[in-house]
């Protein structure tokens, strides 16, 4: 069946009827992976899974367990399981299901599998340039069915489509090897890929990996850095993101932002905002996996931080509302508190300004990966895409650099903030779960406290 049938809600809700809290998230999943190696088709593979999982909330308690077996004999059982010591509750009466099911113009599973490859050989034979020697490509699909009902008497449902292309090109010379990657992904259907050009976009990280074998190795040390806006929001993702999720400001995890609401915490031109709602973008929801409907979170208004991301058993701890941003990987998981669409608001500066107000500094077009300690808020981020910048304008390619600095300094620091905006796309790991996730920044200036690290090959 295509969901747990309407017929079975009196008995679903009579389930719920134990502790503070209860819910039920039913899922159903299905995936596309095409992996495109070495001029052909490495691998085609295709998932389908479908499960629930069952939760009760007491406290600061959380018991929850899953069941691959969606039906409400295994619902029974597994409530038999959690329930014992729970005080019971009269359930709320249930109210109409909010359902929300996107129109998409080319539904992603109705679209042949000879035109997703094709896709893929069109974007191959873009990067196939003089000196590259690896091209992989990967097409994702992952087209999802939720529904949730919950001990307040709430059930959601809705259908969640997300489509992600990736790159990797080695080129090499001499024996030296250069990489380059980039991405795409966003929610909707095959027309994703009418608005988003992969072709183009395959040809440009094949001309970075060439043009990288012979670029310079960064500067080594402490200098301006100016973020542009096609380098996507990686930085904040990780370096202000995280520590504002409430369980880590509960747990001391992020001591720096603990009882800092209403507290300056960065420049006055730095407002930080937390979307789900926003239809494309890659961690597009309108229900977070607790049955809340999705809403927009202003974290950092001008400087001042106004509040946490929070689920219901974070928010149930500080004794305020959740803003819809419990998440969970799948149903074999409890949500917790994440990100879907985090970005630094567009502000006053031009960006051209900005390029030309640093004399001899580093301009970062595109980030890589990071790492950041929770507790102190230092971090180190690859740089995959940057340029030195002499007298105001854009210089050399470089060949590789990572940047170290910190947090909430950086947050600090950043004293002109573009007019334009940029996203970056991933799946953001935690606890164990991945999630979708979009990433957004404008063109930025770091005026100090970042160090950069030049790499020789």
């Amino acid at each position: 069946m295509s969901f747990m049938s309407l017929e079975h809600s009196a008995a679903i809700y009579s389930l719920l009827g134990f502790g503070d809290y209860a819910d039920l998230f039913w899922e159903d999943s299905r995936t596309l992976s095409i992996r495109w190696e070495a001029g052909k088709i490495e691998r085609f593979t295709g998932g389908l899974e479908r499960g629930a999982g069952l939760r009760y909330l007491a406290g600061d308690e959380c018991r929850y367990a899953c069941a691959d077996d969606p039906e409400l004999e295994a619902f029974e059982a597994l409530a038999r399981e959690l329930t014992p010591g729970l005080a019971r509750q009269k359930p709320t009466p249930p109210t109409p299901v909010d359902i929300f099911r996107p129109a998409y113009k080319k539904p992603a599973e109705q679209v042949t599998a000879e035109l997703k490859v094709a896709l893929l050989e069109r974007a191959y034979r873009a990067a196939s340039l003089p000196g590259v020697r690896q091209i992989t490509i990967g097409y994702g699909e992952n087209n999802r069915h939720l529904r949730i009902w919950t001990s307040e008497g709430k059930a959601t449902e809705e259908w969640r489509s997300i489509l992600t292309f990736s790159i990797t090109v080695v080129a090499e010379k001499n024996g030296l090897l250069q990489t380059a990657y980039d991405s795409v992904s966003g929610t909707g259907g095959f027309e994703f890929f009418d608005l988003n050009d992969v072709v183009a976009l395959s040809r440009r990280v094949a001309e970075r990996s060439v043009q990288r074998l012979d670029a310079p190795a960064a500067p080594l040390g402490e200098m301006p850095i100016i973020i542009a806006a096609s380098a996507g929001g990686t930085l904040i993702h990780e370096a202000i993101g995280h520590p504002l999720e409430a369980d880590a400001v509960q747990k001391d995890v992020s001591p720096t932002y603990k009882g800092s609401i209403g507290k300056v915490v960065a420049n006055e031109k730095v407002s930080v905002l937390e979307d789900p709602t926003m239809p494309g973008q890659r961690g597009f929801y309108a229900f977070d996996d607790e049955g809340i409907a999705a809403e927009r979170v202003v974290l950092i208004d001008h400087g001042v931080l106004k509040t946490y991301l929070y689920d219901r058993q974070t928010a149930a701890l500080d004794r305020v509302r959740s803003n819809g941003h419990g998440r969970r990987e799948s149903f074999r998981h409890r949500p917790i508190p994440r990100m879907a669409n985090t970005f630094v608001a567009p502000g006053p500066d031009d960006p051209q300004m900005i390029l030309r107000s640093v004399s001899n500094g580093l301009l970062v077009t595109k980030m890589g990966g990071g790492q950041v300690e929770p507790a102190t808020g230092d971090f180190v981020f690859e740089v995959e895409e940057a340029f030195l910048i002499n007298e105001g304008k854009a210089g050399p390619l470089i060949k590789s650099a990572n940047l170290l600095g910190n947090g909430p300094e950086v947050l600090k620091n950043i004293d002109l903030v573009g007019s334009d905006i940029g996203w970056s796309v991933g799946t953001c790991g935690k606890d164990g779960q991945g999630a979708p996730v979009s990433d957004g920044l404008p063109t930025l200036r770091i005026s100090r406290g970042v160090i950069v690290g030049g790499l020789s090959t």
